[in-house]
């Protein structure tokens, strides 16, 4: 039985190492805060999330309403702001309709949803699969390490989006699909940061140490390993965001991913692909929101890693 003495003497440790937590955690912050790149990426990050948080606040029309017979406008007609001098006898559409007469700024807005949707979904699933792998492979080493990794490169050794095209058109069209194809194409880069990562760990002296004192295989790698090869990933999962929505809306764009009337930004840009001369802001406003987002996110991929391996700015 362990005596009041003991549990008081525990008291303080455990203070000492949530104190040291908190500490690195806030120091962290702070230096992610410090990088300019990282505080705009922040930025246009937090206003995209609170415009698809806000969507159906935010735009005038539902996304697939068709607005023939509703008001005196014809297709592709380009944008009406009164404020900008567009007749108050019009109707207003801020970036124009499109060729099925459905308001193009609503849908942008709307898109906004399913872009960091398709960015969270295909990211998050790439990073589990990847990390058990990658912590697999690189903690037990021998015939695994060789097995996984193997498996890996045969799939870096093809581009991830003709790769991704290959699954989708196998699966079958659709959303669904295309998110499953990109983030398995995903898996290895993940795979290989976490296996990096836990060889270079599980050779340090607090491992084995743990290890001297009875700790079993699982314990150590869950409870030494893992929390100290997070910080790379989460970088690579940053970056891979913008990287996965960009895929996405290719496939989109190449009619494999989402399908109309599906308020999508490739869709968009795939439907009205020969209209650039005749209606170009049909083209450029969801282009633009594909920059802007993917943009956002690259920039915070930086400013996360300069934060956390300050030593690479050197």
């Amino acid at each position: 039985m362990t005596s009041n003495s003991d549990l008081l003497s525990n008291k303080p440790e455990k203070k000492s190492r949530d104190y040291r937590s908190n500490s690195l955690a806030k120091l962290t912050i702070r230096r992610i805060f410090k990088q300019r790149s990282a505080v705009i990426g922040i930025t246009i990050l937090s206003i995209l999330i609170l415009i698809a948080t806000f969507a159906p606040v935010l735009a005038p029309y539902e996304p697939n309403q068709v607005l023939i017979g509703v008001e005196s406008i014809r297709k592709r007609d380009k944008p009406c702001i009164h404020l900008l001098g567009c007749p108050a006898d019009q109707p207003q559409h801020i970036l124009g309709v499109d060729g099925n007469v459905r308001d193009e700024f609503s849908r942008v807005i709307f898109g906004t949803r399913v872009s960091l949707f398709v960015g969270f979904s295909t990211v998050g699933f790439a990073i589990i699969i990847g990390t058990v792998l990658g912590a697999i492979s690189g903690y037990l080493g021998g015939w695994a390490d060789n097995i996984i990794m193997r498996f890996m490169d045969v799939l870096l050794a093809f581009p991830s989006l003709l790769l991704a095209i290959a699954i989708v058109t196998v699966l079958g069209r659709g959303l669904q699909n295309a998110l499953l194809a990109i983030a398995i194409v995903s898996i290895p880069v993940y795979a290989r940061v976490v296996r990096a990562s836990v060889l270079s760990i599980k050779e340090m002296e607090y491992v084995a140490a743990s290890r001297a004192l009875g700790a079993g295989h699982f314990n150590i790698l869950i409870k030494r390993i893992l929390p100290n090869a997070i910080s790379p990933l989460i970088v690579q999962g940053t970056l891979g965001i913008g990287t996965a929505i960009l895929d996405a809306a290719a496939l989109s764009f190449l009619g494999l991913g989402a399908q109309p009337p599906l308020s999508e930004w490739g869709t968009m840009l795939g439907s009205e692909r020969n209209q650039v001369f005749t209606a170009p802001h049909l083209v450029f406003f969801p282009g633009l929101a594909i920059m802007i987002t993917v943009l956002a996110f690259n920039l915070m991929g930086d400013g996360l890693r300069d934060a956390i391996d300050p030593r690479l700015k050197q």
